[in-house]
Protein backbone atom coordinates (compact mmCIF):
# COMPACT_ATOMS: atom_id res chain seq x y z
CA UNK A 1 0.00 0.00 0.00
CA UNK A 2 1.37 3.65 -0.56
CA UNK A 3 2.52 5.45 2.21
CA UNK A 4 0.54 7.91 4.30
CA UNK A 5 1.82 11.61 3.33
CA UNK A 6 3.20 12.98 6.44
CA UNK A 7 2.18 16.62 5.42
CA UNK A 8 -0.89 18.20 6.82
CA UNK A 9 -3.36 18.97 4.12
CA UNK A 10 -6.04 21.39 3.79
CA UNK A 11 -8.66 21.41 6.41
CA UNK A 12 -5.71 18.78 8.57
CA UNK A 13 -4.24 21.68 9.36
CA UNK A 14 -4.61 22.47 13.13
CA UNK A 15 -2.62 25.71 13.56
CA UNK A 16 -4.58 28.59 13.60
CA UNK A 17 -2.39 30.67 11.46
CA UNK A 18 0.45 30.03 9.05
CA UNK A 19 3.71 31.41 7.41
CA UNK A 20 1.93 31.29 3.86
CA UNK A 21 3.94 31.14 0.74
CA UNK A 22 2.45 31.52 -2.59
CA UNK A 23 2.27 29.01 -5.59
CA UNK A 24 5.52 30.50 -7.15
CA UNK A 25 7.34 30.63 -4.15
CA UNK A 26 6.79 34.37 -3.15
CA UNK A 27 6.66 35.32 0.45
CA UNK A 28 2.79 36.11 1.48
CA UNK A 29 3.34 36.54 5.64
CA UNK A 30 1.50 35.37 8.42
CA UNK A 31 -1.92 34.55 7.95
CA UNK A 32 -4.82 33.06 9.88
CA UNK A 33 -5.30 29.38 8.34
CA UNK A 34 -8.75 30.01 7.00
CA UNK A 35 -7.72 32.38 5.12
CA UNK A 36 -5.05 30.57 3.79
CA UNK A 37 -7.07 28.06 3.00
CA UNK A 38 -9.62 30.40 1.10
CA UNK A 39 -6.31 31.47 -0.67
CA UNK A 40 -5.49 28.13 -2.13
CA UNK A 41 -8.78 27.11 -3.27
CA UNK A 42 -9.00 30.72 -5.31
CA UNK A 43 -6.57 28.82 -7.30
CA UNK A 44 -7.82 25.79 -7.42
CA UNK A 45 -4.81 24.53 -5.38
CA UNK A 46 -3.96 23.19 -1.86
CA UNK A 47 -2.60 24.28 1.34
CA UNK A 48 0.11 22.46 2.72
CA UNK A 49 1.91 22.12 6.02
CA UNK A 50 5.56 21.77 5.06
CA UNK A 51 7.66 22.94 7.78
CA UNK A 52 5.30 21.96 11.06
CA UNK A 53 7.84 22.65 13.40
CA UNK A 54 8.16 26.21 12.62
CA UNK A 55 6.08 29.17 14.75
CA UNK A 56 3.83 29.69 13.03
CA UNK A 57 3.93 26.17 10.75
CA UNK A 58 4.58 27.08 7.22
CA UNK A 59 2.40 26.38 4.85
CA UNK A 60 2.68 26.14 0.59
CA UNK A 61 0.04 26.57 -2.20
CA UNK A 62 0.73 23.83 -4.55
CA UNK A 63 -1.16 20.92 -6.54
CA UNK A 64 -0.80 18.16 -3.94
CA UNK A 65 -1.72 15.82 -6.38
CA UNK A 66 0.85 16.68 -8.88
CA UNK A 67 3.78 17.32 -5.84
CA UNK A 68 2.70 13.61 -4.60
CA UNK A 69 3.61 11.98 -7.69
CA UNK A 70 6.67 14.03 -8.54
CA UNK A 71 7.63 12.39 -5.20
CA UNK A 72 6.51 8.93 -6.06
CA UNK A 73 8.61 9.00 -8.79
CA UNK A 74 11.91 10.29 -7.64
CA UNK A 75 11.42 7.95 -5.13
CA UNK A 76 11.10 4.99 -7.63
CA UNK A 77 14.24 6.03 -10.06
CA UNK A 78 15.93 5.74 -6.92
CA UNK A 79 15.09 2.63 -6.00
CA UNK A 80 16.12 1.60 -9.61
CA UNK A 81 19.50 3.06 -9.36
CA UNK A 82 20.17 1.49 -5.94
CA UNK A 83 22.86 -1.30 -5.98
CA UNK A 84 21.79 -4.28 -4.18
CA UNK A 85 24.72 -5.54 -2.36
CA UNK A 86 24.44 -9.45 -1.15
CA UNK A 87 26.85 -11.07 1.31
CA UNK A 88 27.42 -14.52 1.17
CA UNK A 89 29.66 -16.16 3.64
CA UNK A 90 31.66 -19.58 3.83
CA UNK A 91 33.26 -20.98 6.67
CA UNK A 92 36.46 -22.99 6.53
CA UNK A 93 38.45 -24.86 9.51
CA UNK A 94 42.36 -24.31 9.68
CA UNK A 95 42.92 -28.01 8.87
CA UNK A 96 40.57 -28.34 5.89
CA UNK A 97 41.45 -30.81 3.32
CA UNK A 98 42.39 -30.72 -0.35
CA UNK A 99 38.75 -31.44 -1.52
CA UNK A 100 37.26 -29.82 0.96
CA UNK A 101 39.31 -26.61 0.16
CA UNK A 102 38.40 -26.60 -3.57
CA UNK A 103 34.86 -27.47 -3.09
CA UNK A 104 34.85 -24.37 -0.82
CA UNK A 105 36.53 -22.27 -3.52
CA UNK A 106 34.28 -23.20 -6.21
CA UNK A 107 31.44 -21.90 -4.24
CA UNK A 108 33.35 -18.66 -3.31
CA UNK A 109 33.80 -18.39 -7.36
CA UNK A 110 30.56 -18.79 -7.93
CA UNK A 111 28.82 -15.99 -5.43
CA UNK A 112 31.39 -13.86 -6.85
CA UNK A 113 30.42 -14.20 -10.63
CA UNK A 114 26.99 -13.29 -9.04
CA UNK A 115 28.68 -10.20 -8.49
CA UNK A 116 27.89 -10.82 -4.50
CA UNK A 117 30.40 -10.41 -1.42
CA UNK A 118 31.79 -13.06 -0.11
CA UNK A 119 32.32 -13.23 3.96
CA UNK A 120 34.65 -16.33 4.39
CA UNK A 121 34.93 -17.13 7.93
CA UNK A 122 38.02 -19.49 9.86
CA UNK A 123 36.65 -21.13 12.51
CA UNK A 124 38.96 -22.51 15.12
CA UNK A 125 38.43 -24.91 17.85
CA UNK A 126 40.81 -25.98 21.09
CA UNK A 127 44.54 -25.13 20.67
CA UNK A 128 43.51 -24.31 17.33
CA UNK A 129 43.47 -20.75 18.58
CA UNK A 130 47.59 -20.70 19.74
CA UNK A 131 47.91 -20.67 15.95
CA UNK A 132 46.15 -17.78 14.45
CA UNK A 133 48.40 -17.49 11.24
CA UNK A 134 47.15 -20.62 9.89
CA UNK A 135 44.01 -19.52 9.82
CA UNK A 136 45.52 -16.34 7.84
CA UNK A 137 47.67 -18.30 5.72
CA UNK A 138 44.74 -20.17 4.50
CA UNK A 139 43.01 -16.83 3.66
CA UNK A 140 45.13 -15.49 1.93
CA UNK A 141 46.07 -18.40 -0.53
CA UNK A 142 41.91 -18.47 -1.19
CA UNK A 143 42.75 -14.65 -1.87
CA UNK A 144 45.13 -15.52 -4.14
CA UNK A 145 43.58 -18.52 -5.70
CA UNK A 146 40.53 -15.74 -6.89
CA UNK A 147 42.24 -12.73 -7.09
CA UNK A 148 41.38 -12.44 -10.98
CA UNK A 149 37.49 -12.23 -10.00
CA UNK A 150 37.82 -11.31 -6.33
CA UNK A 151 40.00 -8.50 -4.55
CA UNK A 152 40.16 -8.23 -0.76
CA UNK A 153 37.44 -5.70 1.04
CA UNK A 154 38.35 -6.44 4.62
CA UNK A 155 41.89 -8.00 5.76
CA UNK A 156 41.49 -11.03 7.87
CA UNK A 157 40.69 -9.87 11.71
CA UNK A 158 40.59 -12.14 14.77
CA UNK A 159 37.21 -12.22 16.30
CA UNK A 160 37.00 -14.55 19.14
CA UNK A 161 37.52 -17.60 17.68
CA UNK A 162 37.03 -16.32 14.16
CA UNK A 163 38.89 -15.21 11.87
CA UNK A 164 36.93 -12.93 9.19
CA UNK A 165 38.09 -11.84 6.13
CA UNK A 166 35.35 -9.83 3.12
CA UNK A 167 36.37 -10.58 -0.63
CA UNK A 168 34.54 -8.28 -2.89
CA UNK A 169 33.76 -8.99 -6.81
CA UNK A 170 36.49 -7.51 -9.45
CA UNK A 171 35.28 -5.64 -12.88
CA UNK A 172 36.07 -9.18 -14.36
CA UNK A 173 33.46 -11.08 -12.05
CA UNK A 174 31.16 -12.48 -14.31
CA UNK A 175 32.67 -11.84 -17.22
CA UNK A 176 34.08 -15.27 -18.00
CA UNK A 177 30.58 -16.93 -17.29
CA UNK A 178 28.64 -14.76 -19.67
CA UNK A 179 31.01 -15.87 -22.75
CA UNK A 180 30.60 -19.32 -22.22
CA UNK A 181 27.65 -18.72 -22.16
CA UNK A 182 27.41 -16.84 -25.23
CA UNK A 183 29.70 -20.00 -26.98
CA UNK A 184 26.91 -23.20 -27.32
CA UNK A 185 24.32 -20.64 -28.99
CA UNK A 186 27.63 -19.59 -31.14
CA UNK A 187 28.45 -23.26 -31.58
CA UNK A 188 24.79 -24.01 -32.84
CA UNK A 189 24.63 -21.37 -35.35
CA UNK A 190 28.00 -21.97 -37.04
CA UNK A 191 26.58 -25.93 -37.08
CA UNK A 192 23.35 -25.13 -38.57
CA UNK A 193 25.00 -22.75 -41.34
CA UNK A 194 27.47 -25.49 -42.14
CA UNK A 195 24.32 -27.95 -42.50
CA UNK A 196 22.90 -25.85 -44.68
CA UNK A 197 26.31 -25.65 -47.30
CA UNK A 198 26.46 -29.14 -47.33
CA UNK A 199 26.84 -31.01 -50.38
CA UNK A 200 23.64 -33.50 -51.29
CA UNK A 201 25.07 -37.52 -50.82
CA UNK A 202 26.03 -39.05 -54.30
CA UNK A 203 23.76 -41.22 -56.23
CA UNK A 204 24.27 -44.91 -55.17
CA UNK A 205 25.25 -47.04 -58.15
CA UNK A 206 23.75 -50.29 -58.65
CA UNK A 207 26.02 -53.18 -57.60
CA UNK A 208 27.81 -55.46 -60.03
CA UNK A 209 28.48 -59.34 -60.00
CA UNK A 210 32.33 -59.74 -58.98
CA UNK A 211 34.75 -62.57 -58.40
CA UNK A 212 34.05 -66.37 -59.15
CA UNK A 213 30.20 -66.14 -59.11
CA UNK A 214 30.46 -63.54 -61.26
CA UNK A 215 32.64 -65.12 -63.40
CA UNK A 216 30.36 -68.42 -63.67
CA UNK A 217 27.12 -66.78 -64.52
CA UNK A 218 28.50 -65.37 -67.46
CA UNK A 219 30.17 -68.36 -68.77
CA UNK A 220 27.16 -70.45 -68.15
CA UNK A 221 25.16 -67.52 -70.27
CA UNK A 222 28.01 -68.43 -73.09
CA UNK A 223 26.91 -71.78 -73.04
CA UNK A 224 23.68 -71.58 -73.50
CA UNK A 225 23.27 -69.41 -76.01
CA UNK A 226 25.94 -71.57 -77.75
CA UNK A 227 24.01 -74.78 -77.21
CA UNK A 228 20.76 -72.42 -79.04
CA UNK A 229 22.65 -71.79 -82.16
CA UNK A 230 23.70 -75.29 -82.50
CA UNK A 231 20.04 -76.40 -82.71
CA UNK A 232 19.40 -73.98 -85.00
Amino acid sequence: MPSQPQERVNDAIRASQVRLIGENGQQLGIKPTREALEYAYSKNLDLVEVAAQADPPVAKVMDWGKYRYEQEQKAKLARKHQTQINVKEIKLRPKIGVHDYNTKKGHVTRFLNQRAKVKVTIMFRGRETTHPERGRDLLMRLAEDVQEIGQIEAQPVLDGRNMVMVLAPTKNAGVKRDAENENPQRSEETLQGERGREDPAPTRQPDVPSGPSGQEEAGEKEARTAGQAGRA
